[in-house]
């Protein structure tokens, strides 16, 4: 499982022209679904992402998780974050998980970040797309599970 984190001051999902989700302060959360991921891992990540210290505090430290902020957070699947462009110059996915596999882990997911008291909203699985975002910092953080 692989997240894509970025910090953001406000963002939003359209498809097909319509608004779908929209926040201000928080994260955007682009998350990929391998194979070999399991509804444990879901868990794991949901934790992680809730408390990581990425918002700054009165210092200016970064010292301050989504929960202090009281942030919300947009969830975005991402099957292309499985891409493997180590052969030629098309991308393969093969290592991505199947469509009904990766949507069941991706509402466990979004599940479990609300869990913590988080204001989530998501994309559309599947659809294509427009994100936009103002990323704050810029803030952008890798992580795999």
């Amino acid at each position: 499982m692989r997240a894509l984190l970025q910090r953001v001051n406000h963002s939003q999902v359209q498809v097909n022209g319509q608004l779908i989700a929209a926040i201000d302060l928080g994260m955007l959360i682009l998350l990929g679904i391998g194979q070999e991921d399991t509804p444990e891992k879901t868990t794991a990540l949901a934790k992680k992402i809730a408390q990581l210290r990425i918002f700054e505090d009165v210092q200016g430290k970064m010292n301050l998780s989504l929960l202090d902020v009281r942030g919300a957070a947009i969830v975005v699947s991402q099957f292309t974050l499985y891409a493997d462009t180590r052969k030629g110059n098309r991308p393969s996915f093969v290592s991505a998980a199947a469509p009904d596999f990766a949507r069941s882990l991706v509402d466990k997911f979004t599940e479990e970040l609300s869990g913590f008291g988080i204001p989530v909203q998501t994309g559309e699985f599947g659809a294509h797309m427009l994100v936009d975002l103002e990323n704050d910092g810029p803030v952008t953080i890798w992580l795999e599970v």
